[in-house]
């Protein structure tokens, strides 16, 4: 569904990614390790257009999305999650998720009533601001919202980065559903024993560079080459 050949981008003078290469299988996740500051958050955002490749190519189920502003992508039925979770603070819950919602033509896909299911406590909180929401729920918020745009490729930025233990397990948990229901996903982390429990694929990233790449049966057996890695 998504194949990414040799992207080269910069902010300004300074080059952050270099000649980095990924795909994403249809219906498959694909986990993006690294540190902090390694080039992850750059990677997903060249993919979704904000923070544009200089160079390489971005396919999008065969067709070259690279070059394209992200309002675009995101019309293609590609989702972004954002590590800082940007929910609309003076909205409530079901305003937040409303606003982003995009009915696909055949009337299918997320609904409000199908977001409530894959996060109840987002019906219980339902009425309450975004901006008084705590860490976990907002998390649970933006990826519902993006949800809402029913995308085919949702890309999703350290989505249990500074949560506690037990709001992760529920996070965790909702992810792996959204898995058996088939959606393509491609993760950016930092947890090993996640990217382990959910991925198809693993791919390791330091200092702009994809330094590891191996499907998931050979990954688990390597645990302490990608330990090493990501030590590095």
């Amino acid at each position: 569904m998504l194949v990414c050949e040799g992207l080269e981008t910069y902010y300004g003078a300074a080059h952050v990614l270099f000649d980095v290469s990924l795909r994403v299988e249809t219906g498959q996740v694909a986990c993006l390790l690294g540190r902090n500051g390694v080039g992850k958050t750059t990677c997903l955002r060249s993919i979704m257009g904000l923070t544009p490749a200089r160079s390489g190519s971005i396919r999008f189920k065969e067709m070259e999305i690279r070059g394209l502003p992200a309002y675009e992508v995101a019309r293609r039925g590609v989702g972004y999650v954002p590590e800082d979770r940007r929910v609309f603070s003076e909205l409530t819950v079901k305003d937040n998720l409303i606003v982003a919602e995009r009915r696909r033509r055949d009337r299918t896909g997320w609904t409000l009533d199908h977001a409530y299911r894959m996060f109840p406590a987002l019906l219980e909180f339902r009425d309450r601001l975004g901006g008084r929401l705590s860490g976990g729920q907002q998390q649970m918020l933006t990826i519902a919202r993006t949800l809402m745009g029913n995308p085919e490729l949702v890309l999703i930025d350290e989505p249990t980065e500074g949560l506690s233990p037990v709001v992760v397990q529920g996070l965790e948990a909702s992810i792996v559903d959204l898995k058996r229901n088939g959606l393509t996903m491609l993760l950016a982390a930092q947890d090993i024993r996640f990217a382990l429990s959910l991925a198809d694929h693993v791919y390791i990233m330091d200092r702009g560079r994809i330094v590891y790449s191996k499907p998931i049966a050979e990954a688990r057996g390597d645990e302490a080459t990608m330990r090493a890695r990501l030590a590095v």
